[in-house]
């Protein structure tokens, strides 16, 4: 009798629409806990065509490829480490290409996918960076995750001049020595940044 009214008390305690969560609820991290809550209410608030749209993107993110939803995971990542400023750029550069000819937008991708593959996935840190990429490229590879966002937020802090000295300065770099001029960066305050280049 005792665990049936212990399991009834979880299953009571799970939020509507997560009682298939009622054997485990209790033993999920507090964050998960409010992050299942807060989808599950969503889900609520949502009109049937709501959820048959849903239900239908996840059906298709069901079928790609694990390399695909990979890719598309990059992509989604880049887009949250934009800037509100880099993503109205990025939003309005689309609007801009769906408005041309078929041929201009075909010419366009097509040179786009001719560039290499690591040039491509710079134009992913944005409008600014992704011009600078091909100059600062070896100081953005192999990032170890630790540097990963503190280094994004020194380049974009940076202006177009610090950046091209910093370019300069990334050739001028053994490769072995490249991880202590990204610390170097990264713990540089923005105000000595100039300085610090220079110097």
């Amino acid at each position: 009798m005792v665990p049936m009214l212990l399991a009834a008390g979880v299953a009571l305690a799970v939020p509507p629409g997560l009682e298939g969560l009622a054997g485990v609820w209790d033993k999920l991290d507090p964050s998960r806990r409010q992050q299942l809550q807060e989808r599950a209410a969503t889900w609520e608030r949502w009109d049937e065509a709501r959820r048959r749209a849903f239900v239908e993107r996840m059906t298709e993110w069901d079928g790609l490829a694990p390399g695909e939803q990979a890719a598309f995971r990059v992509r989604y990542r880049a887009w949250q480490d934009l800037t509100n400023y880099d993503r109205a750029r990025v939003r309005a550069a689309a609007t801009a290409y769906a408005g041309l000819p078929d041929d201009e937008r075909r010419a366009l991708r097509e040179q786009f996918e001719a560039l290499d593959v690591s040039e491509r996935r710079g134009w992913l840190l944005g409008p600014e960076l992704g011009a600078d990429y091909p100059a600062l490229q070896p100081l953005l590879a192999q990032v170890p995750a630790d540097q990963h966002d503190a280094l994004l937020r020194a380049l974009r802090g940076m202006d177009a001049v610090q950046r091209r000295d910093l370019a300069v300065l990334v050739q001028r770099t053994a490769p072995q020595d490249r991880d202590q001029l990204r610390r170097e960066l990264v713990s540089t305050a923005a105000s000595n940044r100039g300085q610090w280049l220079r110097g």
